[in-house]
Order: structure tokens, then sequence, then C-alpha cells
């Protein structure tokens, strides 16, 4: 069968990024002995006219278009991104009459809701390496695949007792080949090619839908798998790369492991990743520097001890002060976050953050004002005992948390203190 997939992402929210999952998902269904074509729709000045001819050519037999980010996050003018989707799925229906089978983050956290509102006619829940090339060998031979896992069906719902399906091997799902990550419409001199190695997070932070989207348990790609995956990318000209692992440095042996796997391949590459602020020590620093790192991102989201237990952070702050001095130490930029506005937040507890991000003297930093509330989470439970949100709402449209009485004073507070301080962002 022929395969269509679309990344239907053009945001460029800090920057713009590679549909990896996507490309994954490809593939896998490539392997799996379908022909398949990506399109990546940032590089594309005009979508619909794209579409038109890729259809025209390719005549494509399923299509399945990824779905990465459902809003913008930002309390202040919130942009309720589905909706560039939805012209792709139209035109996607103007031009074939394939099935249309939505996937990616934001679909998985919205499965229903995304569907419905789309007006696919199905969508993948999870990781769709499994799922999507069993679909089409099941539509191929006209085959059930209603007990697919992850599968949800336009008026049916999801399959029934399958869950998501999470692969607790990484190695069976390949890696893409480097023909699916095409660098148009990315700038070259930004330009940080991304990879996964782990999936899943068990950390359980009050706000976050990683688990939704990944599961709890922490599931590895042999540090072995990476490292020739990286060294085919180096040969065909790739020297940076965006470790997008929610937590680099969990588990700590598998993040020395895999340092030492990139420094004995003499790779000679740069990267960048996310540290979790705890059980980050001297020796695997100075493995991250050698293997190439030149930038971490420290999401530590506060810098008052409160607020740090109020989001379920199971470090502190002189966790945060230790893995930020050793970095410093061994050349790695810092970039800070800030999640302001959350469960008891009060002005002292935001002046406290500000003072902390300020000691830190970080490279850069990122303050947001009011938190995103996504299904399943702590987060979504005290919104809904305290009314912001009615027990009904699925929270598709994007709804924030800003504790009461705060929210006019922290955007005077913040905006005073990054005025003077350019490698502040709000």
């Amino acid at each position: 069968m022929r395969a269509l997939f679309i990344s239907a992402n053009t945001e460029r929210i800090n920057v713009p990024t590679m549909p990896l999952g996507l490309a994954c998902v490809a593939e896998a269904t490539r392997r799996a002995g379908h022909e398949i074509f990506l399109v990546d729709l940032m590089a594309e000045s005009d979508p619909g006219d794209k579409i038109r001819r890729v259809i025209a050519d390719f005549r494509p037999e399923i299509i399945g278009i990824s779905i990465r980010n459902v809003d913008d996050q930002d309390m202040a003018k919130p942009r309720f991104l589905v909706d560039r989707a939805r012209g792709v799925v139209i035109r996607c229906r103007q031009y074939a009459s394939a099935p249309i089978v939505l996937g990616g983050a934001g679909y998985s956290i919205f499965p229903s809701s995304t569907l419905e509102y789309l007006g696919a006619d199905m969508g993948i829940q999870g990781e769709g390496e499994g799922t999507f090339p069993l679909l089409m060998e099941r539509l191929q031979q006209g085959r059930s695949f209603s007990t697919l896992p992850g599968l949800f069906q336009k008026g049916r719902g999801a399959s029934k007792g399958t869950g998501c399906g999470f692969e607790r091997n990484l190695d069976r799902f390949p890696m893409p080949h480097r023909d699916l990550l095409a660098t148009e419409g990315y700038e070259k001199e930004s330009l940080w090619l991304p990879l996964q190695t782990r999936r899943g997070c068990p950390m359980q932070c009050s706000y976050c839908s990683t688990e939704t989207i990944e599961g709890r348990l922490i599931r590895k790609r042999s540090p072995g798998h990476v490292v020739a995956w990286l060294s085919d990318c180096v040969d065909a000209g790739f020297h940076r790369f965006h470790f997008v692992d929610n937590t680099f440095n969990m588990p700590p042996s598998y993040a020395r492991e895999l340092c030492a796997r990139i420094i004995e391949a003499s790779l000679n590459i740069q990267w960048r990743c996310i540290l979790y602020p705890c059980r980050v020590d001297a020796a695997l620093v100075r493995d991250m520097a050698r293997a190439g790192c030149r930038e971490a991102s420290l999401g530590f989201e506060s810098g008052s001890e409160p607020i740090l237990t109020a989001f379920n952070k199971r470090f502190s702050l002189e966790d945060i002060r230790h893995a930020s001095r050793l970095m410093r130490d061994h050349g790695i930029e810092r970039m800070g976050f800030l999640l302001l506005g959350g469960p008891g937040e009060t002005k002292e507890t935001v002046l406290e953050s500000l003072q902390f991000l300020d000691s830190l003297s970080l490279e850069s930093n990122k303050l947001t004002m009011g938190v995103r509330i996504y299904p399943y989470t702590e987060l979504a439970r005290i919104a809904r005992e305290e009314g912001i949100v009615g027990e009904r709402d699925d929270l598709f449209f994007p709804r924030f948390y800003m504790a009461p009485g705060l929210y006019g004073w922290l955007k005077k507070t913040v905006d005073a203190w990054a005025k003077d301080r350019p490698n502040w962002m709000t």
C-alpha cells in the first residue's frame, strides 16, 4: 500500500522543530513493506497546493497526519493551533478518498476531541510505529482493526481493552533514515537534528502531559543503536543534535553509557539536552561535555521550595545550584525555566523565584505566566476542585491555572525584571 504522511505543524515556537515522531512512524511503515511519502509543511509557503500535487502524483491509499501542538501555551494570547490542521484535513478530503489517520503528541493528549474536531476517520493515541503498519495490513486484508492498540475510530471511540500499547523494547522501532529528515524550511545555522533515546517519565510533575503521551515507565534504545544512527547522520553532514528525552540524566547509568559510546566513536558532534536537576554529579557532567554537550535546559520551573513541592518536583534549590555550577564549570551553556502562577503561588514566592533565577547567572531563561491545564494531571484535579474548570471540560480548548489575584501584578513584575535582562524571554 501507499502511505502519505503529513506533518501539519508550521508553528515556530522558540525554534522550528522537525517531525521526528512522524518520521519514525514512516520508517516503520516502510520497513513493513509499504511505499511511503512524507511531507513536512514547515517548508511550504502554500501547503494546500503542496498537498494537492503530492496526492495527484503519489495517489495515497492511506494518509497519516501528525498533530504536534494543540495550542501555544500562552495564557495572555492563546492560539489554538488545531485549526491549521483542520485545513490540512479538508485539503486531503478534497483531493483523495483515502482514510485519514491522526497521530502525534497533541493528538495523544486529546484523542477523542481532536478526532471529532478535525473530522478524520481514525487516530492513534501513543506510539504509531507498531499500530500504523498493523492498521495498513488489516485494511489491505479486509480484516477488522477494532482491537488495535491505541486506535480511535470516528463515531466508535477507542479500541476496547487495548490501551496505548507502549513498546518496552524501543529497539523494535527503527530510527528514521536520514532521507526522512529533510532540512528545507529550517535555518541551517540554527538546525539541531532531534533524536529521542528514551520515552516515558515517572516523575509525575503536577502539570505535565508526558505520562499521557509516553507513559510512566522509562523505555530505552540501546546506546549502540543510538550511536550507529548518529554516525550515519554525521556521514550525511549533520553535526548538531538535540536529545528531546524528557530527562537526559534519568537513569544516570544509561546517560553515562551513552556518553561513553559517543566518546568512543569519536563523532565530533555537538548536542543539547534537558536535565532533571537532581542526581547530577561531576562524573556525568564531565562525560557529557567530553561527548559534545554544549547546552542543557534545567526544567526547575520555580525558585521557591514550597512551589517545587506543589509541582511535585523531587529536587531542592541546592540541587539546582549544584547542577548549574557543574555545567558552568564544564563549559555547558545553561537555560532555565520559570513557570509562575501555579497552585500556592504568592507574591512572595514569585519574588523568591525571580531572585533565585537571577542568582544563577544562566546564559538564557524562559519565563511563563500561567500554567496550561492538561487532563489526567494533578493540576487538573486541583482546578476542578477550585471551580476553575468544570467536571465535563475535557480541556481541549486551552485553559490555564493562575493563582487568585496574581496575574496583573505578576505581569508587571516579570516585565520589570526582564526589561534589564536581555537573556530573559517572556
